[in-house]
């Protein structure tokens, strides 16, 4: 037999996520503040409620823990509107890291590695890690030492821009390292360019 009164434990409440507001506010007594920060003292939970209707607005009970707990006059539609507004705004701020790839070979020209190079710049500039990886194939294996040296000189030249979250070591048929964004590095726009062709702008 279903008894209408009964209560189980284990179902969640979803009163319990309401926010306390107006009538749901059990206190007695409320400190007061009003719509314009004004504070009124402390009021009988029925008083404030009587100068809220008045104005059409709202009482929300900010600080439960106080002695007594404090409550603010508002229009809570528009405080809710501005509140879930922030939130959208940060998390439009908040960067996901990412791993980007950028494969090589240990063969590379100069130019090619300074287009790798700049590529590996914006990535961390933005945010993201780096995977970067050479791979070898056959014969290729005798010459790991250089793939290494390779991608340490890579580091080197992206210090600035870079930690090294792994070391350049063999991984399968292929060397691998992963360089993470410094912490400590504001992001900037700059250019790696080729010094040697480079123009002088003063020119």
């Amino acid at each position: 037999m279903n008894n209408p009164d009964f209560k189980d434990p284990r179902r969640i409440d979803p009163r319990k996520d309401l926010p306390p507001l107006n009538e749901r506010i059990k206190e007695k007594e409320l400190r007061v503040i009003d719509e314009n920060g004004n504070q009124l003292g402390i009021l009988s939970t029925k008083e404030a409620l009587t100068i809220a209707g008045e104005k059409g607005l709202d009482i929300l009970l900010v600080q439960p823990d106080s002695n007594p707990p404090v409550a603010r006059i508002l229009d809570y539609g528009k405080f809710k509107f501005e509140q879930e507004k922030k939130i959208r705004e940060a998390k439009k701020k908040q960067h996901v890291m990412d791993v980007k790839e950028i494969k090589m070979r240990y063969k590379i020209e100069e130019h090619d590695y300074l287009v790798k190079l700049k590529n590996a710049q914006k990535f961390l500039s933005d945010g993201d890690k780096i995977k970067v990886s050479i791979m070898l194939k056959g014969r290729e294996f005798q010459h790991a030492n250089m793939a290494i040296e390779l991608l340490n000189r890579l580091a080197d030249n992206l210090n600035e821009f870079a930690i090294i979250d792994k070391e350049a070591k063999v991984e399968g048929k292929s060397i691998i390292m992963i360089l993470a964004p410094n912490p400590h590095k504001v992001k900037k726009q700059t250019i790696i360019r080729n010094e040697n062709n480079a123009q002088d702008e003063d020119e």
